[in-house]
């Protein structure tokens, strides 16, 4: 009798792991065609298109290899005064990944999974907030927003709310 191999036999399956290095890569891409940070002095930049809703970008610390950055609207939220949405990043330029470390749209992340979650659920919530942050980072190039339309307001960031 003739053996019929399966067809998604022969199609390797990426794990979750390796669809969060996935999104990693893709935001890497987004983020430095969006704003190129790695360009970025250390401040704060705001991004206008004349939509009324203007983008923040903190660049908080530059290293070798690394930058981290925080993302945001100008938009507070009425009950903690804190930026919503809101997404801090970090960028591994020489890997040429870009991760949100963690980000606030309405909630901490201790309010979504708990203090000790399990690693499956922490990989879960990574997965979530990256590909919130690759559909933000694509709204916003859509918008207009980019190089062109960021302009440094400050050349130190205080993470405190701002009044």
């Amino acid at each position: 009798m003739h053996q019929v191999a399966k067809r998604s036999a022969q199609i390797p399956k990426l794990g979750r792991f390796g669809w969060l290095m996935g999104l990693y890569a893709e935001n890497y891409q987004r983020i430095t065609r969006l704003f190129e940070p790695g360009d970025l002095a250390p401040g704060r930049y705001v991004s206008s298109v004349g939509n009324g809703l203007d983008v923040r970008l903190d660049v908080l610390e530059q290293h070798a290899y690394t930058s981290e950055l925080r993302l945001t609207y100008t938009v507070r939220d009425p009950l903690t005064g804190e930026p919503d949405p809101s997404a801090f990043l970090r960028l591994y330029r020489d890997a040429r990944q870009a991760e949100a470390t963690h980000c606030y749209v309405g909630r901490r992340w201790q309010d979504v999974i708990g203090m000790y979650p399990p690693a499956a659920e922490v990989l879960d919530h990574r997965m979530r907030m990256n590909t919130f942050l690759g559909k933000w980072l694509q709204y916003l190039a859509e918008g207009g927003h980019g190089v062109a339309t960021l302009r440094q307001v400050a050349a130190r960031v205080d993470l405190a709310p701002v009044e």
